[in-house]
């Protein structure tokens, strides 16, 4: 069987992203004054993120039920390194903003490495304009706090993302 490192990198990206949707968000905690406007627009982007990864991506327990395939134990590898890098990143208690760290985890491997753009799987990763969250977040926000929150979330992405590039599925 032939594997595509780089599909399988995209969906385990996608399964993070996932998760961290999931994780936080109901969540209202947060420690910066942000606009309502902004926070509604970053909610709907959100909700349509979360839609299209369903789309895209299995159930959970299809994974769990499937761990013992090749296909699977890399996708699960490649999740498990994803979140050791973000973890080394993030310091204890240091707050982060989820919606930015999702879409710039994106971005910085569908846009600006350009993986599986033609992947009709990934076609809407691909496409989605990520320079209309990127402003909406960085430009129009007033809160320099929030702004250098967000523009730490792009590093850690962008870091995580090149060494997740360079990442191989050695035992």
């Amino acid at each position: 069987m032939i594997i595509n490192p780089l599909k399988i990198k995209s969906e385990a990206i996608l399964l993070f992203c996932r998760d961290i949707i999931e994780n936080y968000k109901d969540q209202e905690d947060t420690p910066f004054a942000v606009d309502p406007k902004i926070k509604q627009y970053v909610d709907q982007q959100i909700d349509q993120l979360y839609k299209a990864i369903n789309i895209t991506c299995q159930p959970i327990d299809y994974y769990i039920r499937n761990q013992r395939v090749s296909r699977i134990q890399y996708i699960i590898r490649s999740y498990e390194f994803i979140g050791k890098c973000i973890e080394k990143e993030l310091k204890h208690n240091t707050p982060f903003n989820p919606s930015m760290l999702c879409f710039a985890l994106l971005c910085s491997w569908f846009a600006e490495l350009s993986i599986a753009q033609d992947d009709k799987e990934f076609l809407y990763f691909s496409l989605y304009p990520y320079s209309e969250f990127y402003d909406t977040l960085l430009l129009e926000t007033s809160n320099s706090e929030y702004k250098s929150l967000n523009i730490s979330m792009l590093q850690i992405a962008e870091q995580t993302i090149t060494k997740l590039h360079s990442f191989r599925f050695n035992r």
